[in-house]
């Protein structure tokens, strides 16, 4: 029977079909990643701008404090030689002329001169200016009343002079221009943070977009790769090595998926054609029991032969059950420890009456011990012996091999017949495989023999094997110690 026409239905063209669509979906989200990756951009330019920024502002602050206070020492070392030299109120009168031109030249300076002489005294000084004189030395601010900004004040001691008594000498100046410009410091660092951001975003977004072109391009040719067009792969030059990497990675998984897909519409096939057998057999044997009247005897015989091909299509059932259910991840559970030798000579023993009409001899021998489900076993060598005996002719002998090492037992199963090409090997423990693509002796192998040794051995954590050389074909199986 010809493979049955593709169907989109089947799990291995969901899986492809929904994998496309989830493609699909990916490659509408590009756009969110890049705007995830822009806003990442954002915060690290944020993050970088705040930190040079704030180390740039603390610096131009510290510098900008100290300007004052160097401009107030600039002016204290030309006035104090000044003030000093002049002992008498005549001279004093050319000081305070001088400390007014001073005063009028540059707004910002303040000049205070306190004493217990009024003639000797400068710049109406109040109270509380007084009373500010009178503390220590040195630079200290001061709030000067209807001023929004406070004043820097350089406070010194002048010695008494001739006829001038000790004086309270005080230069202050105005930090109004110092503190605009360090609120103009503020708000260009504020302004150009704020435009590098939003250029690092705008750069970052055009960066991202660009980076995931190749991404588009992948989305698109893997779109084009849907049931039952599957041999596609994806083919794309000048790629980046993750990217590399992931194509590689996908056409693998891919080809994978091509295979179960072939594989599936194969078994579908092969399913319709094991069951149709039968059930064509059952039907026809019916129809034409009930096309007349029949003795009991006919009956009976219709009857038991229908007997056999529904036991054939329960045991086709049975065993796809059991292969459904090892391929959902079961594991053998009802382990004990068992000799290989004795569990082979039972199942010979089983087999007997098959041997006797084949006329042919099975040679065993080795022995291991292993952990292993009994009835699981049983139904491996009994399929690995019943395959060996519908291949070997009649006056032949069948070896069975036992062998173990520090980690694993095995056991093979050899006979004399024809050789299996090289193209054939793989795929024998696979569901309805046949070498012979006629169906040779189908009505008494359905095809899934080895496909069950191997699911067996599966699930006891082992492997299967098979080799053709120098006119004997070997199967067999390992097992773990």
């Amino acid at each position: 029977m010809a493979p049955s026409s593709t169907n989109c239905c089947t799990p291995s063209a969901a899986w492809v079909t929904c994998w496309s669509g989830a493609v699909t979906r990916r490659s509408n989200r590009l756009n969110a990643i890049a705007l995830r990756l822009s806003a990442l951009f954002t915060l690290v330019a944020l993050l970088v701008f705040v930190l040079i920024g704030g180390a740039l502002y603390q610096q131009v602050d510290k510098s900008i404090g100290l300007l004052p206070e160097a401009e107030l020492d600039a002016r204290y070392s030309v006035l104090e030689s000044s003030i000093n030299r002049f002992g008498n109120p005549e001279h004093w009168a050319k000081m305070s002329s001088k400390l007014k031109l001073l005063s009028e030249e540059d707004k910002r300076i303040h000049f205070w001169v306190i004493s217990d002489d009024p003639a000797y005294e400068y710049g109406h000084p109040d109270a509380a200016l007084r009373a500010f004189a009178q503390g220590p030395t040195g630079v200290r601010d001061v709030q000067l009343p209807g001023e929004a900004y406070p004043f820097k004040v350089l406070v010194s001691q002048m010695p008494a002079r001739e006829q001038r008594p000790k004086l309270r000498f005080l230069i202050a100046i105005d930090t109004e221009t110092f503190r605009q410009t360090q609120h103009h410091l503020l708000v260009a660092l504020i302004s150009l943070a704020i435009i590098g951001v939003l250029l690092a975003s705008l750069l970052g977004y055009w960066v991202a977009k660009m980076g995931l072109k190749p991404l588009i391009r992948l989305s698109e040719e893997a779109q084009k790769l849907t049931p039952p067009r599957l041999s596609g792969r994806l083919h794309l030059d000048a790629l980046p090595p993750e990217l590399d990497q992931f194509v590689n990675a996908f056409n693998s998984t891919l080809e994978r998926v091509e295979q179960a897909y072939t594989r599936l519409e194969s078994f579908n096939a092969d399913v319709a054609h094991e069951l149709r057998s039968p059930l064509t057999n059952l039907i026809g044997q019916t129809q034409v029991a009930l096309t007349r009247g029949r003795s009991a005897e006919h009956y009976f015989e219709v009857l038991q032969s229908n007997l056999e091909e529904l036991e054939r299509l329960r045991s086709i059932i049975n065993d796809m059950l059991f292969l459904a259910s090892a391929d959902q991840g079961s594991k053998a559970s009802k382990l004990s420890r068992v000799s290989l030798a004795d569990e082979v000579a039972t199942t010979l023993d089983y087999l007997e009456f098959i041997m006797e009409d084949a006329q042919i001899e099975v040679h065993v021998s080795g022995d291991a011990e292993v952990n292993i489900e009994k009835a699981h076993l049983r139904r491996a060598l009994i399929n690995l012996l019943n395959n060996a005996v519908q291949h070997t002719e009649a006056g032949h002998s069948i070896e069975v091999v036992i062998t173990q090492s520090a980690e694993r037992v095995g056991i093979t199963i050899s006979n004399p017949g024809e050789p299996i090409a090289e193209e054939h090997l793989p795929r024998l423990f696979e569901r309805f495989y046949r070498v012979d693509a006629s169906r040779h002796n189908s009505g008494a192998n359905h095809g899934l023999g080895l496909a069950i040794v191997k699911a067996i051995t599966l699930m006891h954590g082992g492997e299967v094997f098979v080799t053709s050389s120098k006119g004997r074909n070997t199967f067999g199986l390992y097992l773990p110690v």
